[in-house]
């Protein structure tokens, strides 16, 4: 099934206004749901709306703020359509970066063609982004939750863990462990979890490679910080098998 990605326009000029909502309204897999000439007025229907992409003129006249101060505040995937682009390129590299968003710009003026192929450009983008974001995981009493990749710290196949059959263990950071419901390690990469993204240390341990501290190798295990039952942050360490030390140690140590 395409994804249909709900969008929010502001753009100050009413023409550019009306121009833009029919150019948004000749891409399929696009919907747009809020449109709006001032940000008082944009913030003001966003309450009642859940736009997933916002397209903003970056400057808005005498608006009170500009569309990048927009765009900051959201923290969404944005493309900016603008007749001064090239003095925003340093502030577009900071959104990017810092709120880790997709963000691209098409400077005006534009015709309907340049539009259409940068912005369907730009939602390839976005859901490619948001594919490696983000996954869909079963877990005992609700079903596809999205969580956040990089919220995940561990899987743990291990029984005395209290996994199970074909269940796992999941850690996290920012939320108590939860048992994940009929997943493989072998089929990993099918539900998202890229072996980029996660390093085997044992044969009953998936890490995610953002939350290794550090190897200690007396020991033989890497450091963690994991989500406890209490609702505390803590640091936990792993066992690494010899079959993976060579390589954690050099990667980590």
């Amino acid at each position: 099934m395409t994804k249909i990605y709900k969008i929010a326009l502001l753009e100050d000029n009413t023409k550019q206004l009306e121009k833009l909502e029919d150019y948004i309204g000749k891409i399929p897999n696009a919907e747009l749901v809020l449109k709006s000439r001032s940000s008082d007025d944009f913030f003001e229907q966003l309450k009642n709306s859940s736009p997933e992409i916002l397209i903003a003129d970056l400057d808005l006249g005498n608006d009170s703020m500009t569309g990048m101060e927009v765009a900051i505040e959201l923290k969404m995937p944005v493309f900016f359509a603008s007749i001064n682009t090239a003095d925003y390129v340093e502030d577009m590299e900071h959104l990017k970066r810092d709120s880790e968003v997709c963000v691209d710009h098409i400077t005006k003026p534009f015709t309907e063609e340049q539009f259409a192929k940068s912005f369907k450009r730009f939602l390839k983008e976005v859901q490619l982004f948001s594919n490696l974001k983000y996954v869909h995981l079963d877990f005992n009493k609700t079903k596809r939750n999205k969580i956040f990749i990089d919220d995940i710290v561990y899987l743990c196949a291990d029984k005395q863990a209290g996994s199970e059959s074909n269940n796992k263990q999941i850690y996290f950071t920012t939320r108590k462990n939860e048992n994940l419901i009929d997943f493989s390690f072998s089929k990993m990469e099918e539900k998202g979890l890229l072996k980029s993204q996660f390093v085997t240390i044992h044969k009953s341990f998936r890490v995610n490679k953002k939350h290794i501290k550090c190897y200690h190798k007396k020991s033989a295990t890497i450091e963690i910080n994991v989500f406890d039952e209490v609702g505390k942050t803590r640091s936990h360490q792993l066992s690494v098998s010899e079959n993976y030390q060579n390589d954690i140690k050099k990667n980590f140590g």
